[in-house]
Formats: structure tokens, C-alpha cells, sequence
């Protein structure tokens, strides 16, 4: 009898009982915009950008709409001009070069490597000749790239780097935080992320004149103190009086369910990894399946896996898929030329207009299949899960 898998990969965990008992206060209260405080009250939102910035060690964290508004914000207050290029790496989700198009940029792709992180010798000679004053890195499905490379580079090149952490909240390069390496960084909660509020964003910097333009485009109005992390009145002058509000809050009530996961959130990591790596042994035993390397400087936060079967042919990728959802699994394609669900290829965001072919990053997605790795599985699911895997590709072998 053929092996199946019968979870959802779409199902999250329930929020934290502290999570619900603060919401259900936030909506008794009334006062769910994060600027409706009664005296010496101080808003859930400014309680998590407080909260949020201990975490991650920096200065300055700003709540937001949504992890997608925070990029866009980040390069308003980052300097961005009208249709100045931004790069971008190849392999990433819609709303990154959505994102760079709000903001009024022009979108330069990057090419990646065969692991899934920027390739550093295509980003240097693209940086050396667009002219970019902005490279927004997406960790991508969790994978970072050599950050201390990635850093020099943008030193060199005068460069401004900022971070779209939306996979990797949790994750560092030799210690030292996602996040952190960059003027600006971007995170999300959206409910497939590492904290789920439905929807939702995070921008952090150590950069107080940044920060205070990202608070007064995300509505503040003349509120801007009642942010949590919020720096020095003066600071304010003139950035108050010159910046567009864009309207991209976060309200109390998903703050209210994010403070009560953030203190779960390195034991949260830890159980993801402990599925990935379960995963990642039962996928490494069957033939034909590639694997990306994970350097010894990375520590990931493995909620999704990634892997490539070179010895598929291209007329057996939708059976495949097919095959294994009929038993259960779920797993997307980066390689299709139309869009499915979440999933597309760079070549299908026709509004950035003609882009350069990317013959590398097309060779990678063209053999990519994503999972993702909820924390409602079992280390034992990924097993059976791996095995469904290898049982199908086995089967398409022998046809």
C-alpha cells in the first residue's frame, strides 16, 4: 500500500494563550489604532518596536502594515529617488521588486548560486555598472549569503545595503544577527513567517534620521513620539515638515499577538531546525535529489526546505508534483514560466519591463522545488514526507 501524508502544510499553530488574553484586552479596550492611548499609556505597537529592538540589538524598530510596506518605506527613508536603480537578487517573492516599485525605483535582477544566496561575483560586476546606490538583499527562503562579502562589497562600491529578513528572523552569519549588517532591515509576520500576525512588518536601524523618516511616511502624523523606539524630538524638525505620510501602521492587536511571541521565538527556531535537519538527512539518502550546502558561519531558521533534481526531465516536473500531492505533499516549483499561488519567476513581473536573462538563475529554478516546514509536523513527518518523495521520483524513473 502506497505511504501518504494526510497535515495540512498550510496549518500554523495557535497563538500564544498570552497573545489572546492581550488581544481580547486591546478589542474591550477599543483602542486599537496605535496612536488612541489614555494618560501614561503606552500603546501595544511601541511596547513591541521596544521589545522587538532588545531583541535584535539595535537602536531604532518601527511596526508596520506589512513586511512588504516596510521595504517599500525603508527605501523612501534609505534616499531613494525616481527611478533610481535598486539591486535586487533574482531568486526572491513578489512584493521585493513590488516593493522597489512603490518606492519609484528601477529594478536591477542579480544572479544567484547554486545555493540559493546572491552570487557575489555577478553582484560586484552589477554594482560596478548600474550605478545603484541600493542593493536590497533578500534572504530568500532563509539562506544568507556570505554577509561579511556582501559587506566589503557594498563598503567598496558605496552602496547602501538593506536586508529583507522576511525568512530569516532568528537567523545569523558568525553570530552576528540577520538583520544587522545593513543601514536598514525589513521583517515580516505575515502568518508563514517566524511570527504570525496575519499580517504585519518590522523595520529596524541604527540610523536615527532614517528611522524618523520611516515613521513619519508610515502615519505618525505629528505623533512620532508615542513610537517605541522613536529618537530625539529634534531630530524631527525638519523631517516632520518634509516627509509623506504613506499610511502603513501596525494596530495594537496584532502587536498585541506578536509581544507574546517573541519570547518563544529562539525556542521556536530550534524546533523548526530540528524538522529541517530531519528532512534534510531522510532527502539527502534518495538518489537524484541535490541539496543546498549550508555554511558552518550560517545558522538558519529551516521553515522551509529547498532541493533540486537534476535527472528530472522537464516534461516529468508537473507529474512529480502531481504524483506527490495525491499523497499528500505539497511542494511549489520555481521553475514555471506562470506564476502558481506565492510562487513566480522573475520573468513574469512584466511591469519592470524588459530585464536581461539570467541564464543561471534560470538553470537553479528550473530544477527547484520548495516545501514548507510548519511547526505543526513532527521531526518523523518529514521522514514519512521524504519518502513519499523518494517513492515518486523512483517511480518516474522506472516509466
Amino acid at each position: 500500500m502506497q505511504k501518504t501524508f494526510s497535515k495540512p502544510f498550510t496549518q500554523q499553530e495557535s497563538i500564544p494563550e498570552a497573545g489572546i488574553e492581550r488581544a481580547i484586552a486591546v478589542m474591550r479596550s477599543g483602542r486599537l489604532h496605535r496612536y488612541n492611548v489614555v494618560a501614561d499609556e503606552v500603546a501595544e505597537a511601541a511596547l513591541l518596536e521596544q521589545e522587538y529592538a532588545d531583541w535584535l540589538g539595535v537602536q531604532h524598530c518601527l511596526a508596520c502594515a506589512s513586511g512588504g510596506y516596510a521595504l517599500h518605506i525603508a527605501l523612501k527613508a534609505a534616499g531613494l529617488q525616481h527611478g533610481e536603480p535598486v539591486l535586487t537578487n533574482a531568486f526572491t517573492l513578489a512584493p521585493v521588486p513590488g516593493a522597489i516599485h512603490n518606492a519609484g525605483g528601477t529594478v536591477v535582477l542579480v544572479e544567484i548560486d547554486a545555493n540559493y544566496c546572491v552570487d557575489l561575483a555577478h553582484l560586484e560586476q552589477m554594482m560596478q555598472t548600474s550605478g545603484s546606490r541600493f542593493f536590497m538583499l533578500s534572504h530568500m527562503r532563509g539562506h544568507l549569503a556570505d554577509m561579511a562579502a556582501v559587506v566589503a562589497l557594498c563598503e567598496r562600491y558605496g552602496v547602501i545595503l538593506i536586508e529583507d529578513c522576511a525568512h530569516t528572523m532568528g537567523a545569523s552569519w558568525n553570530g552576528k544577527k540577520s538583520g544587522t549588517f545593513g543601514q536598514v532591515a525589513c521583517f515580516s509576520t505575515q502568518t508563514y513567517k517566524h511570527m504570525n500576525s496575519g499580517e504585519g512588518g518590522l523595520l529596524t536601524t541604527d540610523d536615527p534620521e532614517l528611522m524618523a523618516r520611516a515613521i513619519m511616511h508610515s502615519g505618525s502624523y505629528m505623533l512620532y513620539e508615542r513610537n517605541g523606539t522613536a529618537p530625539a524630538a529634534e531630530v524631527f524638525a525638519d523631517i516632520k515638515l518634509d516627509t509623506p505620510n504613506y499610511s502603513g501602521r501596525m494596530d495594537n492587536l496584532r502587536a498585541a499577538i506578536l509581544r507574546a511571541q517573541l519570547p518563544e521565538l529562539v525556542v521556536n527556531c530550534r524546533r523548526w531546525n530540528a524538522r529541517y535537519v530531519a528532512a534534510e538527512q531522510a532527502l539527502q539518502q534518495i538518489a537524484g535529489v541535490v541539496l543546498p550546502i549550508r555554511p558552518a558561519a550560517e545558522t538558519y531558521v529551516g521553515s522551509s526546505i529547498q532541493f533540486r533534481t537534476p535527472e528530472l526531465a522537464q516534461a516529468q516536473i508537473q507529474p512529480f508534483i502531481a504524483q506527490c500531492a495525491a499523497r499528500g505533499v505539497e511542494l511549489k516549483w520555481f521553475g514555471g514560466a506562470q506564476p502558481q499561488g506565492f510562487t513566480s519567476r522573475y520573468d513574469s513581473w512584466r511591469y519592470l519591463g524588459a530585464v536581461p536573462e539570467l541564464p543561471q538563475t534560470l538553470a537553479i529554478l528550473a530544477q527547484t522545488f520548495d516545501m514548507r516546514i510548519p511547526l505543526t509536523f513532527e521531526a518523523a513527518d518529514m521522514v514519512c514526507i521524504a519518502e513519499i518523495i523518494g517513492e515518486v521520483l523512483a517511480g518516474l524513473r522506472d516509466d
